[in-house]
């Protein structure tokens, strides 16, 4: 298989919030962010176990598929388990996003992994978009023709979800499986960037010139100029190269 130059930043602020809940992980083959849910501590803390799960899964090239699922599956139980232990920690949770480099059939290819309303957007010379689906109530609005999508971001509800790791009925993350390409850039982000950065300012941000761990910071510090209302998380990741295998 081809080998991948990667280079990558993250940054992260508390907003206006007392506790900073969100948390992230910039290693390879996994960059993720994990916002959470649910009080101060349970929720800083089931954010924390899903790092602490996929953390699990680095030092290797790439995974499968399924390696990264059980790694969603083993936060999912470890988060349930936080309030059984404690009952302060019932109605933990934390939504999770991020992009995984994993080999399936043979190929190189990214794993883009989502529970929840924290986003992956993809981004090359050519395009720009939003690659996950957002697990939230706004979103099943917009589906079902209730909410223009123009109105999301001001909808009173926007930040009630749908899914989220340690709550609910579980369940695999929903992955999308893209190509891997040279010039490719991802922003990995908590709905405190998303909510307070307009995405064709996102699309300006990281597209430009500056190193990903530049880039990270100023959208993040954007959020906070814009109002900052919520933790606000970014892990930026550029395809540098792509070798041929051999």
């Amino acid at each position: 298989m081809p080998q991948v130059q990667l280079s990558w930043g993250s940054a992260t602020h508390i907003g206006q919030r007392e506790e900073n809940q969100d948390r992230f992980l910039a290693v390879p083959p996994v960059f993720a962010v994990a916002d959470g849910m649910g009080g101060h501590a349970a929720g800083a803390e089931a954010a924390q176990k899903a790092v602490d799960s996929l953390s699990k899964t680095i030092g290797q090239p790439t995974l499968t598929v399924q390696a990264l699922q059980d790694a969603i599956r083993m936060a999912d139980e470890g988060i349930r388990s936080l309030g059984e232990a404690d009952i302060s920690m019932v109605g933990a949770g934390t939504t999770v996003a991020g992009v995984a480099l994993v080999e399936d059939a043979g190929e190189l290819c990214w794993a883009v992994f989502h529970i929840g309303d924290s986003r992956v957007y993809a981004w090359t010379p050519t395009s720009w978009g939003q690659v996950t689906v957002d697990h939230s109530l706004v979103q099943v609005l917009i589906e079902s023709g209730h909410v223009a999508p123009e109105n999301a971001a001001t909808h009173p509800q926007r930040n009630i979800v749908t899914r989220a790791l340690g709550v609910g009925a579980g369940g695999d993350a929903d992955v999308t499986m893209l190509p891997v390409g040279e010039g490719q850039r991802f922003l990995v982000c908590s709905d405190g960037l998303s909510n307070e950065v307009p995405e064709d300012r996102l699309a300006e941000l990281i597209g430009s010139d500056t190193t990903p761990d530049v880039t990270a910071q100023r959208m993040v510090a954007e959020a906070v100029e814009n109002g900052g209302r919520d933790n606000i998380a970014a892990v930026v990741l550029h395809v540098v190269d792509v070798l041929p295998s051999g």
